[in-house]
């Protein structure tokens, strides 16, 4: 259905996505596709944003202004629709720079002509004027100089010296004083290094377009398995500027990109990756504590936040934005997904529940309780995006409790341990869309958690929203259960000061066989008054429409459980023990699992050396990006370790309702 207006509303609409051309075309019916298209959208440039207002609602918004609100039948649908538009739009986005011919046959002045606006309007002060200051190169000329073969090299000699002069500017800011008549933190002046860093991205952004295209050019006529040494990534902002530093790494175009040593080895390839079975006897309880600092004074790196401002707009998708290395957290997102198991003594419980109801509340309980410790503190900072085929792994061991009904053992479990072990294990199993696929189980209580998250970024004004799509579904073999459950929004809010985390949206909790369900509400602290981290919920039966338990209280403090008796139940979070997780020692670990693959970065956040720390960074994604390249030349797709693509969704190559023999289910 597609939204027309206040008047009309909501419309039925045959609509067709014409990959090759990289449209969205639209019909009053299916029977009229053989005519003219009711409406067109190119999608080079567009946005593909699922809405947040319900789970069927998404927005298409072009790059030239236009906009499509749409509504599929259900969830399931808009995520196909969704992840088939962005791959499109990707693919021709991308080709915009890669595809287009070189553009070797134009010439250019590098005066302007005096016919723009801009000389109309200020002569004396145009852009080449601007930029000429004791430099022969960019003074004006009126002859029409054509391009040379090494043209490349000579506008990034002028970007350089642009690049300059940009920095000279700030550093002239910055050596005012705090306070007084004209002071470094002037709004005014704030926004003028704002915008003359967004200026210089700008131009690096068309640079790296260029460099493409001459590459493309020149891949043709070069023997093969020659290198282009020269080209460069895309210099991202944190390693560019960082508040009027000095450039981290040079300028020149013919230093090839610094990467450490342990990543340039050769790793093996997608068809030789197999699935590694990892024993948990090699794993040690994890002894790294890298709790997050605060993010000190903001005031100094305000100029990177208006400048990474200037380039949003709003509802704008921020999966490909660079941000800044000071916000990230010392961790890998697929290690985040890990920490919401650290109270796996409540996971384990919910399969000793007695009836269907009390095992979905106990389910209720450890969901509301699992997201606190995903959080390493107040302070809003963002996990690494995970590489393509990258991999996590640990564990937990819980202590048996006699007085909870012991199950059978499993086969080739051990009777004689006198803990359950719950197994963990993470893969990013895509990239565009980035999608991570986890996987959860303890054998010793046949039970199971499999999910697929894909995270989507979205500005919205002074905040940052992350849309969880995806599901996981809990599958207890003992009673032959399945709880099939999503996840809530989160938003980085005051994002100009000191960022902060809350989580806001509904998630739902169902299970078909028993006609069990929770509805659970996260609360925004709304603009005036009303409390922060607020999560309410209430579990049903759907049968009888009767109301089995309401919850309220603060996902990360006090949470109060009613129960339909009138008890009442409180869970204090801050004093729930936390089990710490299990892990290799990285010398054991697969040069792909997070630890080891974000070490170096790691190492330099610790030791607060932002511009190591973003090197490394770089190369990494660098890295990842020559690697897709290379892919989408050879045409290999990429084959995942330990998660298979089944429908919409990803599920783990060897769940225990696969290995484990059928049970009965306990009535």
């Amino acid at each position: 259905m597609k939204y027309t207006n206040l008047v009309t509303g909501w419309q039925f609409r045959f609509f067709v996505l014409n990959n090759e051309a990289g449209l969205l075309e639209y019909f009053v019916n299916e029977q009229s596709r053989n005519q003219k298209p009711r409406g067109t959208l190119q999608l080079a440039g567009a946005v593909i944003s699922p809405s947040d207002e319900d789970s069927h609602t998404f927005t298409v918004n072009a790059a030239s202004g236009e906009q499509y609100k749409l509504r599929a039948t259900d969830a399931k649908e808009r995520q196909h629709w969704v992840s088939r538009l962005q791959i499109c739009t990707q693919h021709h986005t991308e080709a915009i720079g890669k595809n287009n011919p070189p553009l070797k046959s134009r010439s250019f002045s590098l005066a302007s002509s005096g016919n723009s606006p801009i000389t109309q309007r200020r002569p004396s002060q145009n852009a080449v004027s601007f930029f000429s200051v004791g430099h022969p190169k960019l003074q004006p000329s009126s002859r029409r100089v054509p391009l040379a073969p090494d043209h490349l090299v000579e506008v990034r000699e002028m970007m350089s010296h642009a690049e300059g002069q940009q920095r000279d500017l700030i550093r002239r800011i910055e050596c005012l004083p705090a306070s007084g008549l004209l002071s470094s933190l002037d709004q005014d002046l704030l926004m003028l290094k704002a915008t003359s860093m967004a200026t210089m991205n700008c131009l690096n952004d068309c640079f790296h377009i260029l460099q493409l295209q001459h590459a493309s050019h020149q891949k043709g006529s070069l023997p093969a398995g020659t290198t282009i040494e020269w080209l460069e990534p895309k210099i991202p902002l944190s390693n560019h500027y960082r508040n009027g530093a000095e450039p981290l790494f040079s300028m020149e175009p013919e230093k090839a990109v610094a990467v450490p040593q342990e990543q340039v080895a050769a790793e093996p390839g997608p068809t030789t990756r197999e699935p590694e079975d990892i024993n948990t006897d090699d794993e040690v309880e994890d002894t790294c504590d890298n709790k997050e600092d605060d993010l000190g004074a903001v005031e100094e790196q305000r100029s990177i936040i208006l400048h990474l401002l200037s380039q949003l707009k709003l509802g704008m998708d921020l999966t490909r934005v660079v941000l800044p290395t000071f916000i990230l957290e010392k961790r890998s997102l697929l290690e985040m997904y890990a920490d919401f198991m650290s109270h796996p003594d409540l996971f384990v419980a919910i399969t000793s529940g007695a009836s269907a109801e009390d095992r979905m509340i106990r389910f209720v309980e450890y969901y509301l309780t699992s997201f606190h410790e995903g959080r390493k503190g107040a302070i809003a900072k963002k996990p690494y995006n995970p590489i393509l085929g990258e991999t996590f792994h640990c564990s937990w061991r819980v202590p048996r409790h006699g007085s909870e009904a012991q199950p059978a053992p499993a086969p080739e479990e051990p009777t004689t341990s006198p803990c359950y072990t719950v197994r963990f294990v993470a893969e990013q199993v895509s990239h565009h869309p980035p999608v991570s696929g986890f996987y959860a189980e303890c054998a010793e209580r046949r039970m199971c958690v499999n999910a697929h998250v894909w995270t989507k970024s979205k500005f919205l004004g002074m905040s940052i929203g992350v849309t969880m799509v995806g599901e996981g579904v809990l599958s207890l073999l003992e009673h032959g259960e399945e709880y099939t459950f999503s996840l809530p929004c989160a938003y980085a809010r005051s994002i100009l000061t000191v960022p902060w985390v809350e989580l806001g949206g509904k998630v739902g909790v169902t299970c078909a066989k028993t006609g069990y369900s929770a509805s659970i509400t996260f609360h925004t602290k709304p603009f005036y008054g009303g409390k922060l981290h607020r999560v309410t919920a209430e579990v049903k039966h759907n049968a009888s429409s009767t109301v089995v338990c309401r919850v309220q209280g603060e996902w990360n403090s006090v949470l109060e459980f009613t129960y339909s008796s009138g008890e009442t139940k409180c869970v204090d979070l801050s004093k729930l023990a936390v089990t710490r997780k299990r892990v290799r020692p990285l010398d054991k670990q697969d040069p792909f699992e997070s630890r080891r693959l974000w070490r170096s970065v790691t190492e330099a956040l610790s030791c607060a050396e932002m511009e190591r720390a973003t090197e490394h960074k770089r190369a990494l994604e660098e890295r990842q990006r020559a690697e897709e390249r290379l892919r989408a030349e050879s045409g290999a797709p990429w084959s995942t370790r330990y998660f298979c693509k089944e429908g919409d969704g990803w599920v783990y190559h060897k769940p225990l309702w696969k290995v484990l023999p059928a049970a009965q289910p306990a009535e």
